[in-house]
């Protein structure tokens, strides 16, 4: 997980992945804060690598390539996300799925701001459009991807890295599933704007889907 001034909420997120996992979980934060973050992620047992600020894809990047485990696991650092369903995740890549990808919108995400919800949508139905295949859900933080994955496919993009690391393994064939998740209010305050970020986002989806088919030809 990419960190960044998460200390309302860090230490529970590693406490909920220590049980759901039984202590075997490798956790590496990419952090880049300013607050107490690196120190209760170290406190917590998880491998913390220091960078100054460099936006959400250097530190997600990172932290993805970083472990050798054969399956690695995003999640953001807020407490959104659900830890008691990791285990359905790591089933599906056992069961033959390349990606699991966590659909925060199935439920509704009523937790998530209507804007931001409004905006998830939209990207959504964006990537479906410009890949031909419809998606619910391109910026969730919550996946699991066999190592394979991470390592063969070069990722380009910093804010709308979440939505690249759905949409190549996609258009390139992969087993990519969407899980069905709950989705939580976030503690400590949010660091994306919404109008600059939303738009990082949109270009992003609309220049790695036309990348990817370019490289069919």
């Amino acid at each position: 997980m990419g960190t960044y001034n998460e200390e309302e909420a860090i230490g529970t997120v590693l406490d909920d992945i220590e049980r759901v996992t039984d202590g075997r979980a490798e956790v590496v934060c990419v952090d880049g804060s300013s607050d107490r973050t690196p120190e209760i992620a170290r406190e917590h047992g998880a491998t913390v690598i220091e960078q100054e600020p460099q936006g959400y894809g250097v530190a997600v990047r990172e932290a993805v390539l970083t472990p050798d485990r054969p399956v690695v696991v995003t999640t953001d650092c807020d407490d959104t996300y659900p830890m008691d369903r990791l285990p359905d995740f790591l089933d599906a890549i056992n069961d033959g799925a390349d990606v699991v990808s966590g659909d925060r919108l199935y439920h509704g995400a009523d937790a998530m701001p209507a804007f931001n919800r409004l905006g998830n949508q939209a990207f959504a139905a964006l990537a479906s459009l410009l890949m031909g295949e419809r998606v619910h859900d391109t910026t969730t933080g919550m996946r699991a991807y066999r190592r394979e994955v991470v390592q063969d496919i070069g990722w380009t993009e910093n804010t709308g890295l979440s939505a690249e690391l759905l949409i190549r393994p996609l258009m390139r064939g992969y087993d990519v599933r969407e899980e069905p998740i709950e989705y939580a209010e976030r503690l400590g305050e949010t660091k994306l704007d919404p109008i600059e970020g939303g738009a990082a986002i949109a270009k992003s989806i609309v220049t790695v889907c036309l990348e990817e088919r370019l490289r069919r030809f």
